[in-house]
């Protein structure tokens, strides 16, 4: 059998539609059967939720990783090389390992397809590839963030996860998931299983009374995150220093490396859950906080040179957030920024306008088929703001003049994902 290499395979998954109507779960089931259920071998932790999921899966994968156990991480979207959504004990897969489980998936499509079974989706391919990684691996834990939604997404195919985590819900893929905090909480709660434990933000009291009511209905032990659970002890320009009274667990002084504050809730969620799945305490406190302070989670928030941050708010709430991380910064602060065209642009323009004093903005392009020039970027900022607003199409030229305009002040790169992949990519050719 030909094993595809890395470039193959790539283009391969790469010519799958992302945005095409997924299939019917037991299509999915189907592949998981075929390729063997891999997850069954594994203490599955699954994450759901509208932000902060992500960043929820980094915590949780540093702790367990500094604690000794072998653990995979399954995230999404990638910001530079595919290879990024699999990580075992922190480190992303080579491209090597990606090829040779991609080959052996791609050979039980082509077997599924001859069958009658229809091709699988984007996502739905490569949570398959991840698996059979994470399996020869022989990864003991294993977390799993949803890529959209929760209830219909192909990761809650996972039939028995040892616990699942709900971070904050807010408007985000409404044409996907509903057109109400209510309705997007009973997407993302669809991840619940009968008897497993669920740690959930509940902030927010009509997306939290939902989560309480699935988990009543499925049996399962609800532990709930408040936002009187945490004091802030001190600040620095990189991270915060906060004390855990959870009530499920002794208090915690927990340094979170992130100069945001919504990392103090997606740090309190993991160290919560860690709890729910280590009731015996094999992992002590303080492995627990060590794992929070040592978590490199990239493209959130992340300070990538001295005043440069790069930061992949990219709706309406993650923007929200990032208004009220940058409020909190002294000094000038200048913006870089894109989007692209199914987000609502014009509206998180207009906040950051009006919540942030801007010194100067650089817009650019990003994001292929979804992009918004440059030019109309610019133009919906100039509406908002009388700041000078420079349009750049190309990505390294919009950075070096937004570098070149920040002075001594913070620069702060956000908008979108693609952005934040693509600056990415620049700064490892800077070295």
């Amino acid at each position: 059998m030909h094993v595809m290499n890395y470039t193959e395979a790539v283009d391969y998954i790469e010519s799958i539609p992302k945005f095409t109507k997924k299939n019917r779960p037991e299509n999915t089931r189907e592949l998981l059967c075929r390729i063997g259920r891999p997850e069954r071998k594994m203490k599955v932790i699954h994450v759901a939720g509208t932000n902060g999921k992500g960043s929820v899966c980094a915590f949780l994968s540093s702790i367990l990783t500094g604690a000794g156990y072998c653990t995979g991480l399954f995230t999404s979207p990638h910001l530079v090389e595919i290879t990024e959504r699999f990580a075992v004990d922190g480190v992303p897969v080579s491209r090597e390992d990606f090829a040779r489980a991609f080959t052996r998936v791609k050979r039980v499509t082509d077997e599924m397809i001859a069958d009658g079974f229809a091709h699988p989706a984007y996502f739905e391919l490569l949570f398959a590839v991840g698996l059979l990684i994470f399996e020869e691996k022989e990864v003991e834990y294993l977390i799993l963030e949803t890529g959209l939604g929760g209830r219909l997404d192909a990761t809650n195919l996972v039939e028995r996860p040892i616990a699942c985590v709900i971070t904050s819900i807010s408007l985000d893929h409404m044409e996907y998931l509903g057109d109400t905090v209510a309705k997007i909480a009973d997407e993302k709660a669809g991840i619940i299983k009968e008897g497993v434990p669920v740690v959930y933000d509940g902030r927010d009291p009509e997306a939290a009374a939902v989560i309480a009511a699935q988990a009543e209905k499925m049996h399962a032990k609800a532990y709930r995150y408040d936002a009187s659970m945490c004091q802030i002890l001190g600040k620095t320009d990189k991270s915060i220093d906060f004390l855990l009274d959870s009530g499920y667990d002794e208090k915690m002084k927990v340094t979170v490396p992130y100069l945001a504050p919504y990392q103090v809730v997606n740090s309190s969620l993991a160290l919560m859950a860690l709890r729910v799945i280590d009731p015996d305490r094999a992992i002590s406190t303080a492995q627990a906080v060590a794992g929070i302070a040592g978590t490199r989670w990239p493209g959130r928030m992340e300070t990538v040179m001295p005043g440069v941050v790069l930061d992949g708010a990219h709706n309406a709430d993650g923007i929200k957030a990032f208004i009220c991380t940058v409020q909190g910064v002294p000094g000038k602060i200048s913006l870089l920024f894109s989007a692209v065209a199914d987000k609502e642009y014009g509206k998180m323009i207009q906040e950051i306008c009006e919540s942030v004093d801007l010194s100067s903005v650089v817009v650019t392009q990003v994001g292929g088929s979804r992009i918004v020039p440059a030019d109309e970027l610019a133009e919906v900022f100039r509406k908002y703001t009388s700041v000078p607003v420079t349009a750049c199409a190309d990505v390294r030229e919009a950075f070096e003049t937004a570098l070149a305009q920040r002075g001594d002040g913070m620069l702060f790169c956000a908008g979108s994902l693609y952005l934040v992949g693509e600056l990415k990519a620049l700064l490892g050719e800077r070295g």
